[in-house]
């Protein structure tokens, strides 16, 4: 008997060997798991969480963008350009932030608040809105 390798017919190899594929395949998975959080693009908003009773925003710094663009850190009316200097003399790094701001304000505007806020070192943002009319209270 002549077995494979000592001059004999050899037999082609009919199985597919997919170790291989998988691990190419795994290291694919674990790279897009890895880039997928860096792709994402937006705000990370910490939001107020629901509660029955409501928000307190007494405990918290409240920001206000009125229809005419006045903006107010606190009770104090700032310019647009002493915004992020009014958010460190009001300590806002260090407790909440409660962006409240005209409907007819522009979705820009406000994105460019909030983006200020995080420069200026906010961690905890709430955004604040009225319950709709007919709404429980």
């Amino acid at each position: 008997m002549i077995g494979p390798g000592a001059g004999g017919h050899r037999r082609p190899m009919a199985d597919i060997n997919v170790t291989p594929l998988v691990d190419v395949v795994l290291v694919l998975l674990i790279i897009f798991m890895v880039t997928a959080p860096f792709l994402q693009g937006g705000l990370e908003i910490d939001l107020p969480r629901v509660a029955t009773s409501g928000l307190d925003v007494h405990e918290g710094l409240i920001v206000s963008v009125r229809h005419d663009m006045t903006l107010a850190v606190g009770q104090r009316v700032v310019s647009p350009a002493n915004f992020e200097q009014a958010l460190r003399q009001a300590h806002a790094s260090q407790r909440p932030v409660f962006l409240k701001a005209d409907q007819t304000v522009p979705y820009g505007t406000i994105v460019d608040y909030i983006a200020r806020m995080r420069r200026a070192g906010v961690v905890q943002l709430g955004l604040v809105t009225q319950p709709p009319v007919g709404a429980r209270k």
